[in-house]
């Protein structure tokens, strides 16, 4: 008896307007995901308006792919009046499926347009099969697990759920809550997660400093050398044994952020611990091959607000991962290395696996880094004599090395000549704003992206 062959699951991609759309189904997305700035959690950065998404939905269908909407916001009161007046025109549009997390919404969705799919969003926390079966009663297509389970859990939820579609994160940044359901940004700036507006106050760059509070309850800053403070105040702890509270769990601290110098925040720590983190971002690709073994229907990746070559190249990675094992082939362990040249902040591969917490937490840097390689660039028209125009995001020079990222694969060059912006000879490319002329070897043509490869990257 032989083995039936895999199925390749859905490689879904995020949006964030039509030309990382492009982009994300360029380089072997099956779908991509986008909402509406009022009724998604991208109200920043989003340029899906109604005539966007039209023309994303309709391109999307003519090249035979699917485009979901994400409209999983949890309302207040306000929002519900016009909510289904204001999905009615984009429900005739007809997306593939509405990607909900308000059992509110839904049930209003599933009462007006019942031949509607709907996919539960991982905001709705779904940690269990029974969970799982809950939702597939009220019809629901597909439930988007939560990032907090294990692979044996998600192992576990495909056994006892068989006839439900299943979709995991594999890739992009994680939330210090459950799957997104945070209150730092609201806390701090007002803004709320949970409304679309989530400012990602847990990655900020924070300086601690003591504090007391005053008669009228309000935390006062006092001037002392805080590392000295905690030097000895390990050593109390030490003396003791190490089973007494340690003696800073219970004061009172000020936390001022980089960008926002003279704004002093307060925040207590208790047994256990302070509030404010800095994850690792999610990188599973190592863990595609058991995610295609255990039958999971939808990889997705996170990212609505990132970069055109953020899409580009995630899609390209998780296309071949999910390639090589649907074809039976072993994990490429070079993809890891690809997807290290995307700015990260450090990687982590969440709860799919037991970690001891130092692995989970970025302690030493609150910003994104690209470690291996640098984005550059992205290209434009190409002209007939093979000149590139190149919109430029980061230097480069004559002689440096790029690598071209491209649907039909990637080419290193050298970068022997550049022109400016009235076709005089230029050494470099100042930086981000500046545009110049490459010449391309004349069979890559149309949009493409490049980025500075590190000298002997590829010795």
């Amino acid at each position: 008896m032989t083995t039936p062959p895999l199925a390749a699951p859905e490689l879904l991609l995020p949006a964030g307007d039509l030309e990382r759309m492009r982009a994300a189904f360029d380089f072997g997305a099956d779908a991509v995901y986008a909402g509406q700035p009022r009724y998604s959690l991208r109200a920043r950065n989003n340029d899906f308006k109604l005539e966007n998404l039209q023309i994303g939905i309709a391109e999307a269908h003519a090249r035979g792919k699917k485009f979901l909407v994400a409209s999983n916001i949890l309302p207040h009161n306000g929002k519900l009046k016009n909510y289904l007046a204001d999905m009615a025109p984009v429900v005739a549009m007809k997306p593939d499926a509405l990607i909900m997390a308000d059992p509110g919404l839904i049930m209003m969705v599933r009462e007006s347009w019942p031949e509607l799919p709907i996919h539960l969003s991982v905001q709705a926390n779904t940690v269990n099969y029974a969970g799982v079966k809950f939702w597939q009663k009220q019809g629901l297509k597909r439930v988007i697990l939560s990032r907090e389970l294990s692979l044996d859990e998600v192992t576990q939820i495909r056994q006892e759920c068989p006839d439900m579609e299943l979709e995991v994160f594999v890739h992009g940044a994680l939330c210090i809550a459950y799957s997104g359901r945070c209150l730092l940004s609201g806390y701090f700036n007002h803004r709320d997660a949970n409304q679309g507006t989530c400012t990602n106050a847990c990655r900020w760059d924070y300086q601690l400093g003591a504090a007391f509070e005053d008669e009228a309850g309000q935390a006062q800053p006092i001037q002392f050398d805080f590392h000295k403070a905690v030097q000895q105040a390990d050593q109390d702890f030490a003396a003791a044994g190490g089973t007494a509270r340690h003696p800073l769990a219970d004061r009172t601290y000020l936390i001022e952020e980089s960008q926002r110098p003279g704004e002093l925040m307060p925040i207590q720590e208790d047994e256990h611990g302070t509030y404010i983190m800095n994850s690792k971002d999610l990188r599973a690709v190592e863990h595609v091959q058991r995610l295609v073994e255990i039958g999971v229907d939808s990889l997705k990746i996170e990212g609505r607000t990132k970069s055109r070559y953020y899409v580009s190249r995630a899609a390209q990675v998780y296309r071949r991962a999910i390639d090589d094992a649907v074809a039976g082939r072993s994990f490429d362990p070079t993809l890891l290395g690809e997807l290290d040249g995307l700015s990260n902040r450090g990687y982590t591969s969440g709860f799919y696996q037991r970690h001891r917490s130092q692995d989970l937490q970025n302690y030493l840097d609150g910003h994104s880094k690209a470690r291996r390689s640098q984005f550059v660039g992205e290209v434009g028209p190409v002209a007939a004599d093979g000149w590139a125009a190149i919109e430029v995001k980061n230097r480069f020079a004559v002689g440096d090395r790029l690598e071209i990222i491209h649907p039909s694969g990637n080419r290193e060059i050298t970068v022997q000549a550049l022109r400016g912006r009235e076709g005089e000879p230029v050494q470099a490319a100042a930086g981000n704003g500046v545009q110049v002329s490459l010449q391309l070897p004349p069979e890559l043509q149309g949009a493409l992206i490049a980025r500075l490869l590190e000298p002997g990257e590829f010795a």
